[in-house]
């Protein structure tokens, strides 16, 4: 596959995530007692999206951020156990705005879309902030 090639295929699989991503919070703002991800989604997967484990397309968490800096977070999966992070500044930090790696404070629910390490940590592609969600 050449570099253009490469290059469009990343700019398809970008425009479905943010339209996917869309389409979940326009839902989530009409349905807001089904809008609950980590009730509908963590239990069965046990933290983590189904499809995009290790040796698939790639990696997906869903979790409660517990700590962050500018560079790394460490999120409490619903499994209770927790998973390291890693991102950089070409990072997508997204939430219903733009967001930057500020946002992502202890408490912040996300939803992270990255490259599974061999240490167990993951590196991030993107980052989605998920509202509040009142139990």
């Amino acid at each position: 596959m050449n570099t253009q090639s490469k290059i469009i295929s990343a700019v398809v699989v970008l425009i479905l995530m943010g339209g996917s991503f869309w389409g979940g919070i326009t839902y989530a703002k009409a349905h807001p007692t089904r809008g609950q991800f980590n009730t509908q989604f963590g239990g069965a997967a046990g933290g983590r999206a189904g499809g995009f484990g290790r040796g698939g397309m790639g990696g997906a968490s869903v979790g409660q951020v517990v700590s962050a800096d500018k560079t790394t977070m460490t999120i409490k999966l619903a499994s209770g156990s927790t998973q390291i992070v890693l991102f950089s500044t070409s990072t997508q930090i997204m939430k219903s705005v733009a967001g930057t790696a500020s946002d992502l404070s202890a408490g912040t629910n996300v939803i992270i879309m990255g490259q599974p390490n061999s240490d167990g940590s993951l590196t991030a592609q993107s980052v989605q902030i998920r509202p509040a969600v009142n139990r």
